[in-house]
């Protein structure tokens, strides 16, 4: 990876709250909450992170999340917006992370010095993100939401603006280098990152599509011949190039807050991230 110190700011201090935003996806609360608002199984994933978009069509989802099967997609959009309203699952949504943050962390965390300037910081970072969000339709949705009271719902939120604040450039990034959602997927399991089974299942892919989107990348050279998912020489430059103009593109909100703050950030918030990594994702 570049060695410039920019951009690794940026990575840095995303991947240590990172956690604090992904729990939302596995713990019970999340799931508990949209049940009762009649949004079950995976439409609960697609309606609650579309929900500050609004009540918006599945090829809006589709294209914004970019790398789940459309047909996965369609099965719960719009049909969530028929049994509830996005407003009461963006409602939901927070809740849960209140119930998850204090059952995990418990009230002295929460209630903690530590915690409130955590939450100052990171809304700091969002805020500019914010006013940067040209490009960023996820990123300037959940910019667009008020933002909550509690300092351990604020750190969540500005977390959430801050990572899909991140994700949009790097789906900028991935049409850029020619990559379709199940494309960038496939390099997604060459590099390393999750095993492609996995990758396969959560995002609605079956073998076949999966199998023509490698080939497909063999034929252009980012993958070697043979039965593993190796990259060329030149399709793993393309992904390091990616990585990098990720980092690069999401560095203006760290920039405004420096070195000093992201440095303060991250270590407040890392032992609250550690241990919700080792409870959700080990």
């Amino acid at each position: 990876m570049s060695s410039d110190p920019g951009p690794l700011l940026a990575r840095k201090t995303w991947r240590t709250l990172e956690p604090l935003h992904g729990m939302i996806y596995f713990v019970p609360e999340a799931a508990e909450g949209y049940e009762r608002l009649g949004i079950t199984g995976r439409a609960g994933y697609f309606a609650s992170r579309a929900a500050p978009m609004g009540a918006v069509a599945a090829e809006t989802v589709v294209a914004t999340f970019f790398n789940f099967n459309p047909d996965l997609v369609r099965a719960a959009i719009p049909g969530a917006w028929d049994i509830t309203t996005p407003e009461a699952l963006v409602n939901a949504r927070l809740a849960a992370v209140d119930g998850a943050f204090r059952r995990v962390l418990g009230s002295e965390v929460l209630e903690s010095r530590s915690m409130a300037r955590a939450a100052e910081l990171a809304r700091r970072l969002a805020e500019t993100a914010g006013t940067q969000a040209e490009g960023r339709p996820l990123g300037a949705a959940h910019a667009g939401l008020a933002w909550p009271d509690a300092p351990h719902l604020v750190l969540w939120h500005a977390q959430s603006i801050l990572r899909e604040f991140r994700g949009d450039g790097h789906v900028a990034l991935l049409l850029t280098h020619g990559l379709s959602g199940i494309d960038a997927l496939v390099t997604h399991a060459a590099a390393g990152d999750m095993p492609s089974g996995a990758l396969r299942s959560t995002r609605g892919w079956s073998d076949e599509q999966w199998d023509a989107s490698v080939g497909t990348l063999r034929e252009r050279g980012w993958l070697d011949a043979g039965d593993d998912l190796v990259f060329t020489d030149w399709g793993a430059a393309q992904r390091q190039e990616i990585e990098e103009q990720t980092d690069v593109l999401a560095y203006a909100p760290y920039a405004s807050l420096g070195e000093d703050g992201c440095a303060e950030l991250r270590a407040l918030t890392r032992p609250w991230s550690t241990i919700f990594a080792e409870l959700l994702f080990r």
